[in-house]
Parts: structure tokens; C-alpha cells; sequence
């Protein structure tokens, strides 16, 4: 019988693992290393790349309810879609002698990929509802912290209300409660966000506000987003490649500076003023 859908193939393994027999367990330190070579491998073959028999692979599987190979491996390939660097293929990412020359290739079909879905006419409506808005909220937990930090550090320069949320000690509530149709919402949302993304995107919907969603094409699609762009983030290796997302954050930022106009423009000519008067570089 197969697991509950709640439970991946990694907590099937460690479930059982203190109780197996010698050989299952050499077996199970294997994969869990390297849970994404059963989706890469048949069942002969994990057993040579873990120096254990076919005939303990096939009594590990069935020890984890599995009724065979080929079901175990199904569960695999849906747990990869998690985001997890653990079920990224060994034999992918360590290429010897093709790991840069794979990584430019990469770098640049996602810049490709993403870039050319993107229309001006759509940009510019993303780059006006940023600057008219009555307060900018940009979020991104986990790794999209990172983009969104970045983005309202680019764009803070030309407008003055650009909030990165929630800080540290606050909550979500403190701003969603204030939330009206004269805001605008930047979500950052690659795979594996946690819950706070959706709370938002659901406030800001229900709020009447402009909702930017920038995610990846493993992330689900959200209807209630205003705007959507999805980064083609696929990566050679373990980790996602996040280049296409950098990309979208410099395009939307040089937009937004050179749409900003005079009132841009004044308050950068305030703030580098400013920075000369207290000696801050």
C-alpha cells in the first residue's frame, strides 16, 4: 500500500530506519544522501551505486509500503517538486570539468526564457501602480527575503514609502490590517514559501490593492495576483538559479527610477544632499 500523501519518501525512511537489517540500513544512508537518485535510476542500478544486492532494494521498498520500485519512484519525482537540494541528482550537479561552462548555459536560458515573456505595455502598468501607490509593501520569506530587500533598497530612492515586511518582531496583521486599494504588493514567492505569502496575497486581494506576484515555474499560480512573472529558475546543480530573478528586479528598478519624474528626481537629489551633509561614503 502506498503512504499516506502526507508523507514523503524521506520520513518513510526515517521511520523505519533504527530497525533495519544491516544491508537495508547501507542502503537507506545511500538515499538518504541522495534521495533523488531513485528517480534517476532503476532499481539495478541504485543497488550498484549503494554496493547493496537488487533483492535488498526490492525488501527495503516494500519495508516503506511501497508494492515496488517504480511506485517509490513516483513519490520521489513528487517530492523533488518540494524544492529540496537533497533530490537534486548527484550525477547532474557534479559534472567534472562542465560545471561552468553548464552554469553559463543555464544562466543565460533562464535570462531567456523569462525576458521574453515579459511585455512592455504590462511593465509599465506594474511601474505606474508602484510609483502612485500609497505605500509599496514587498515581501519575501526564505530565500526571496533576499529579492525583496534588494528591490525596495533600488526603488526607496525615488519612493519614499517602500516598506520590506514584516520586520523584525512584527507580524503580518500589523500590516494587513491598514491594507486599501491605493497600495501596491510585491510578493516574492519561489518554491517552498512559507504560509505568510498566501495570508498576505489574500489580505491584499481582499484589500482592493495592486498585487505583483514575481515566483518561478515550479510555484503554483495564483489568480488573485494583479501582475504575475514567472522566473525560469531551473539550476544545473543543487540549488535553483536565481539569475532571471535578479534580472527582473534591476528591470523593474531602472523602470521605476526613470518613470519617477521630477518628484523622483527631488527626492534623489535630497537624499545624495543628504548623504554628503552626514559624510555617510
Amino acid at each position: 500500500m502506498r503512504p499516506p500523501a502526507t508523507e514523503s519518501f524521506l520520513q518513510r525512511v526515517r521511520q523505519h530506519l533504527q530497525a533495519l537489517p544491516a544491508t537495508e540500513r547501507q542502503l537507506a544512508d545511500f538515499v538518504l544522501e541522495f534521495p533523488g537518485e531513485l528517480a534517476s535510476y532503476a532499481g539495478n542500478e541504485l543497488a550498484q551505486l549503494a554496493k547493496v544486492s537488487p533483492s535488498t532494494v526490492s525488501r527495503f521498498i516494500r519495508r516503506l509500503g511501497y508494492e515496488n520500485y517504480e511506485e517509490a519512484r513516483r513519490q520521489v519525482r513528487e517530492d523533488k517538486q518540494s524544492g529540496s537540494p537533497l533530490f537534486q541528482s548527484a550525477a547532474q550537479a557534479f559534472q567534472r570539468g562542465q560545471m561552468l561552462a553548464t552554469h553559463r548555459e543555464r544562466s543565460l536560458a533562464n535570462l531567456t526564457n523569462t525576458l521574453d515573456q515579459l511585455r512592455e505595455p504590462q511593465l509599465s502598468e506594474i511601474v505606474q501602480a508602484i510609483i502612485a501607490a500609497r505605500q509599496v509593501l514587498i515581501f519575501g520569506s526564505r530565500s526571496s527575503h533576499a529579492f525583496a530587500q534588494y528591490l525596495r533598497w533600488q526603488i526607496i530612492q525615488v519612493v519614499p514609502q517602500v516598506i520590506s515586511l514584516p520586520g523584525p518582531g512584527e507580524t503580518l496583521a500589523e500590516y494587513t490590517a491598514q491594507l486599501g486599494k491605493n497600495d501596491c504588493v510585491i510578493l516574492f514567492g519561489m518554491r517552498r514559501q512559507t504560509r505568510q505569502m498566501a495570508a498576505l496575497l489574500a489580505s491584499a486581494s481582499k484589500a482592493g490593492a495592486s498585487v505583483l506576484l514575481v515566483s518561478d515555474q515550479a510555484s503554483p499560480h495564483y489568480a488573485a495576483a494583479t501582475w504575475s512573472i514567472q522566473c525560469d529558475c531551473h539550476g544545473p546543480g543543487l540549488l535553483d538559479n536565481h539569475v532571471a530573478v535578479m534580472a527582473v528586479c534591476d528591470l523593474l528598478a531602472t523602470m521605476v527610477l526613470e518613470a519617477a519624474g521630477a518628484p523622483g528626481r527631488k527626492r534623489l537629489a535630497a537624499i545624495e544632499q543628504q548623504h554628503e551633509q552626514h559624510r555617510e561614503f
